[in-house]
Formats: C-alpha cells, sequence, structure tokens
C-alpha cells in the first residue's frame, strides 16, 4: 500500500497527490508518470485537434466539412489497420527480442517492420485509388478528390504508427506520440490558416491536401529522431529478420486492433451514408468533445502493454496481476471524473464550433454511457494480446462489431445521430461483458475497477 502523508490543508492535499503519482512501487510509479506523459500530450493533441476543427467547420461550412472527417475517418480507419497489428505487437516483439538476447532478430525487426509497412501500404495505397476511380460514377463528385488524397496520405500515417509502437517499446513516449498528435495537428491548423489568409477556398480538398502535408512531414522527423536514438541504444551488428514470425503474432493483434477500430467508425461511416453531410459534421463535434474520456485508456494501454508481456514473459504472475489491478484502477476513476467534466461544459464546448453545433449537446449523454462502461476494466485487451489470447480477445471486438453494425443501420436511419450514439454505447457494453469474462475465465484475473 502507499503511504500518505499525515500533513493536513494545501500543504497536505498536494503532498498526497504528489504521494499518488509519484509513491508506490517503481513499475506503478513509472506507469503512473508515462501515463501521464501520455495523457498530457493527447490532451494537448485533443486542444489542437479541437481548434483545428473548429476553425475547419467554421472555414469550411458543414457540408464541406462534412466531407472531409468522413474521408479522414477513413484515412484514420484504414492507416490505423495497413500496419497489420505490429504497431501493437513491437510492444511484444521488442521485449521478448530483449529478453531472450535475439539482438541480430531486434535488429531486423526495428528495420524490417518500417520497411515491411511502407512497402505493403503503398500497395494497397495504390489499389484503393484505382478501387475510387472505378466507383466514382457511384461516388458523389465532391468526395472523390479528398479521397484521393487520402490514399496518398495513407503510407506514411502506416509507417508514422509503426515507429509509435517502436518507440513506445522503449518507453520514449514523446517521441511516439508528439509526431503524431501534436505536431501534425499544429501543421494541419498553420497549413490551413495560410492558405485561408491567403484567401483560398478552404473546402474538403484544400483540408486534405493540407492533412496530407502535415502527416508526411510528421512521419520524416519522427523517422530521423528515432534512428538516431536507436543508434546510441542498439550496438551495430547483423540483422536477421523473422516476417512470418512476426506476422503470427501481429495478424491476431491485427483482428483486434481492427475490429476495434470498426466499431470506433462506424457510426460516422453509416451515418454518411444515410445521414445530410451537416449532421454527420454535428455528430463528428459530439465525439471529439468526448475524446479525453478514450485518451486516459489510451495512454494506460499504450504505457502498459510492453510491461504486461515482460512481466508474463518472466513468469512472475503476482507482479501482473498486482500492475494489472493498478492499470485498471487509473483508467476507470480518471475517466468517470472526465466524463462528468466535459457534459457539464458540453454545451459552450460545441458551441465553439459554430451555434449550429449546439444541437448535438444531448447526444453527448448517451455516447458517454458507452466510454464509461468501457473504462470499468481498463486495458484488458492489451493483456489478452501480450498474453497469447490475441485470438478469442479479437472473436469478442468481431461479435460487437457486427453488434454495432447491425443496430447502426437500425437506428441510424430513423434516430440520426442518437441512434448512432446508442448503437455504439450498447456495442460497447456488449463488449465490456464478453472481455471480463474471457479475462476470468482464461487467465483468472478480476478486470473490474471495483469489487472482487
Amino acid at each position: 500500500m502507499d503511504a500518505e502523508p499525515a500533513t493536513t490543508g494545501p500543504a497536505g492535499l498536494i503532498a498526497r497527490l504528489r504521494a499518488k503519482l509519484t509513491g508506490g512501487s517503481s513499475e506503478a510509479s513509472l506507469t503512473r508518470r508515462l501515463a501521464g506523459t501520455i495523457f498530457l500530450i493527447r490532451v494537448i493533441s485533443a486542444g489542437l485537434a479541437y481548434v483545428s476543427q473548429v476553425l475547419l467547420a467554421r472555414w469550411m461550412g458543414t457540408s464541406d466539412y462534412g466531407i472531409y472527417v468522413y474521408v479522414w475517418t477513413w484515412v484514420l480507419l484504414l492507416g490505423s489497420m495497413l500496419d497489420f497489428g505490429i504497431s501493437a505487437s513491437a510492444q511484444k516483439i521488442i521485449p521478448e527480442y530483449r529478453a531472450s538476447g535475439d539482438h541480430a532478430l531486434l535488429r531486423g525487426f526495428l528495420s524490417g517492420s518500417r520497411w515491411l509497412t511502407f512497402a505493403v501500404s503503398t500497395l494497397i495505397s495504390l489499389a484503393l485509388a484505382g478501387l475510387v476511380r472505378l466507383l466514382s460514377p457511384w461516388i458523389d463528385p465532391a468526395e472523390e478528390l479528398p479521397l484521393y488524397i487520402g490514399c496518398m496520405t495513407l503510407p506514411a500515417f502506416v509507417v508514422a504508427n509503426t515507429q509509435d509502437g517502436i518507440a513506445r517499446s522503449h518507453d520514449w513516449m514523446q517521441l511516439g506520440l508528439m509526431p503524431q498528435f501534436i505536431i501534425r495537428q499544429a501543421l494541419i491548423i498553420g497549413i490551413t490558416a495560410i492558405a485561408f489568409l491567403l484567401g483560398f477556398h478552404l473546402g474538403a480538398v484544400a483540408a486534405m491536401v493540407a492533412s496530407l502535408g502535415a502527416v508526411w512531414i510528421a512521419m520524416t522527423g519522427q523517422m530521423v529522431v528515432l534512428n538516431r536514438k536507436l543508434a546510441e541504444h542498439i550496438t551495430p551488428g547483423p540483422r536477421a529478420y523473422d516476417v512470418s514470425g512476426w506476422l503470427a503474432v501481429s495478424l491476431p493483434i491485427l483482428l483486434v486492433e481492427s475490429f476495434y477500430l470498426l466499431l470506433s467508425y462506424t457510426d460516422v461511416l453509416v451515418l454518411q451514408q444515410f445521414r445530410p453531410s451537416d449532421e454527420v459534421g454535428v455528430y463528428f463535434a459530439v465525439v471529439k468533445t468526448l475524446a479525453l474520456v478514450s485518451f486516459i485508456h489510451y495512454a494506460m494501454s499504450a504505457t502498459t502493454a510492453h510491461r504486461f508481456a515482460e512481466y508474463n514473459a518472466s513468469g512472475d504472475k503476482a507482479r501482473l496481476s498486482a500492475y494489472v489491478a493498478h492499470a485498471i484502477v487509473w483508467t476507470f476513476w480518471p475517466s468517470l471524473a472526465a466524463t462528468a467534466v466535459l457534459l457539464a461544459l458540453g454545451k459552450p464546448l460545441l458551441w465553439l464550433f459554430g451555434p449550429q453545433f449546439v444541437v448535438g449537446y444531448d447526444i453527448m449523454f448517451i455516447a458517454a454511457i458507452g466510454l464509461v462502461v468501457r473504462a470499468a476494466i481498463g486495458p484488458v485487451e492489451r493483456l489478452l494480446n501480450m498474453l497469447g489470447q490475441q485470438k478469442i480477445c479479437a472473436l469478442a471486438y468481431a461479435l460487437a462489431f457486427v453488434l454495432n453494425v447491425l443496430l447502426c443501420v437500425a437506428l441510424v436511419p430513423r434516430f440520426g445521430g442518437h441512434g448512432a450514439a446508442a448503437a455504439t454505447s450498447i456495442s460497447l457494453t456488449f463488449e465490456t461483458v464478453l472481455l471480463f469474462w474471457i479475462v476470468r475465465q482464461r487467465l483468472g484475473l478480476h478486470v473490474l475497477a471495483f469489487g472482487k
């Protein structure tokens, strides 16, 4: 148990808070510091993203903004899947190579994983561009060019994800996250602001061009810095490439990540098919406003995954169990507090996008339910992935995704954004129950933030 100072008053409150954040075991303290760093980066990123989305919504109008949101959602979805799960499996593969002393394989993975994801994502991007061309008679003409630009964005997006996983496996959280979440957002704001001030028409095409440039610039800078840091920490030597072994670990994780992403973006994509673009823009503003809650879950997931693998590889089950419990508690309670604050401030936050966006305020309450329920079990999907339970975890996500699609198709045409939010919250609750049961049965761990 962490000791708490006995002092009272403001000084005592500060001391107790500091003890909570930095006290306890070295692993728990390091996890909180790293998770705090990740959360801070994501909060700053959220601020920048919020500013960029507010400015784009005001500069572009709801229709162009809805098209941009639709195309950018496809970039986020596909870009996060085309690394084959390597960005996540890096947090399992790298610690295992280090623990076993397989330095040649380690060096091969650090280089080969990025070349592999870049080459394959480039080929797939070309195929997707051809698909857009083939389907152009049925695609809204206003969406066609933004979709081509989105295809050009994908290879850099995928490599950046891969480098993020490599950096996080070395506890270089700033290097892994800042290029994607801060530098990229700042560049989007800067490029679009310059275009607007110069008098260019800021429609969906211009916004996608700005996003394309931002993604490529941020990824290239991240690559230069990452290569330098790896050269300082990894001794030179021969490289070995176990591509089949990497894929054997990564592909089941890819299934988990893919179904998670599909579950995250299905509501926006289905909404685009049944409702007008301006309604998609309002719903996306709601999702962005609630993003702070999911950042907390993301921060703990990014911090803990490679340590789950490390403790499991060493056979220290007691340490693993305590670490899992710690991660869950520090996911749920901050998420609950953040949800309460965001719901209280929801109307003024939505008004920043424009007065017409305030109509989405009541949707926030529906969407928040699923996020809070999901936070109650913490980053257990990463626990399952790191402990060899990828397939059953993927099945749980697949079932939740299918349920989400069915509910979205049933509810969105009639209820619009309210139906999309309800479908997603119900699906997240279903997924949470499944994951809780799986961890209980397969690993014998209690993974609820309260109870035993």
